[in-house]
């Protein structure tokens, strides 16, 4: 029997209220292997906008908690994308100033160099890159897309959202 993913959803549109977080956790599962990568990268760019969840930098710092190394660096060199050289060689204190010659574009951190950053210094870069570059969130949802063993760790009424936004998309 093949796998109703239009069933499955249904439960989520209108922001599944009663919907367990375990049982968001084991459909989350399902809905990632069988969801096109886009409508997931949607919800979970939903999931970082909502009200009903943390803030943007907050999840994020908390992914990165959660990351390996070179997740890490791949969802630093996304927010870094859209800082200028100047504000970037302040933030977190200066621990990415080493990256800057001049003005021009910084280098992409390596996982080594990634690992060197704390959860504390990738909420403070969160902030300042969701406050300088409107699309940051939008491109951090379509990078955590690509890591949905990654994305069950933001919680159950995270991805319970998740789901709601993916049953919304493939509705349409």
């Amino acid at each position: 029997m093949a796998f109703d993913i239009g069933n499955l959803l249904q439960q989520y549109l209108g922001g599944a209220p009663n919907v367990n977080a375990g049982r968001a956790l084991d459909d989350f599962d399902q809905v990632a292997q069988n969801a096109p990568r886009a409508s997931v990268a949607q919800g979970v760019t939903e999931a970082l906008r909502s009200d009903q969840t943390p803030p943007f930098a907050h999840m994020v710092s908390q992914l990165f908690d959660k990351s390996d190394a070179t997740q890490r660096a791949g969802m630093l060199n996304q927010m870094l994308r859209g800082i200028g050289p100047g504000t970037l060689a302040s933030l977190a204190g200066g621990a990415l100033s080493h990256l800057f010659r001049g003005n021009e574009s910084p280098a992409a951190l390596t996982p080594e160099q990634a690992a060197q950053m704390t959860p504390d210094q990738v909420r403070q870069i969160a902030e300042d890159a969701q406050q300088q570059d409107p699309g940051i969130v939008e491109r951090m949802g379509d990078f955590y897309a690509e890591h949905p063993t990654l994305v069950k760790t933001i919680g159950g009424a995270a991805l319970a959202i998740v789901l709601g936004r993916v049953a919304e998309g493939m509705r349409h």
